[in-house]
């Protein structure tokens, strides 16, 4: 017998990964990639590529016609239900290049923009530090965009470079189970959001 809720349990939610970093071995993209390999059944997990084809902001360019790279990334956001991310620290700080596209998000008007969006962070550092600089400017961040940060759905997992396979994966269980929850966590606030509105 079919509950009430059934319906809900059909549709898929869409998570967009996004990685703060450009490097091509990239741990913190691995990680991203092992999350999207490790999703759930009922969650769709696709990293977003198009970091390093994004323009410098500038408020003079935030206007239709977009410049097309912009113009995908926001297409990319308005289609996910949630997004997740993963960013390293450079200088006590976001990477440049991912400040970049955080702030071409913000001035996206339009429905399912990352405004009230829910958003979490996973931290995969190893260093003393914790890259907590990093992440404190992206709370900031997210906060000037009005993202709805899943808190619940955030996880230091650290992950050293050498845990990386030659599939550019992690294989590590307890990573990998630890990712499914995070995003298990993240798909279901974005479902009762999704029904609240």
């Amino acid at each position: 017998m079919h509950g009430p809720y059934d319906h809900h349990m059909a549709r898929t939610t869409r998570i967009l990964l996004v990685s703060g970093s450009l490097r091509s071995a990239s741990t913190n993209t691995a990680v991203l990639r092992t999350a999207g390999a490790s999703a759930p059944p009922g969650i769709t997990a696709e990293l977003y590529e198009g970091l390093g084809d994004l323009p410098h902001f500038d408020p003079d360019l935030d206007r239709v016609p977009l410049p097309l790279p912009v113009e995908q990334l926001r297409a990319s956001i308005r289609a996910a239900d949630a997004l997740l991310l993963c960013t390293p620290e450079y200088a006590g700080a976001l990477p440049g290049s991912f400040k970049n596209l955080l702030d071409w998000t913000i001035g996206d008007g339009q429905d399912g923009s990352i405004y009230e969006k829910p958003v979490a962070w996973i931290n995969i550092s190893t260093l003393p530090t914790a890259a907590a600089d990093a992440h404190a400017s992206l709370a900031k961040v997210l906060s000037y965009a009005h993202a709805v940060v899943v808190t619940a759905a955030c996880a230091e997992i650290p992950v050293a470079r050498d845990a990386i396979g030659d599939d550019g994966l992690v294989h590590d269980p307890a990573v990998r189970q630890r990712l499914a929850h995070a995003l298990s966590t993240l798909a279901a606030a974005a479902r009762g959001a999704s029904e609240v509105g």
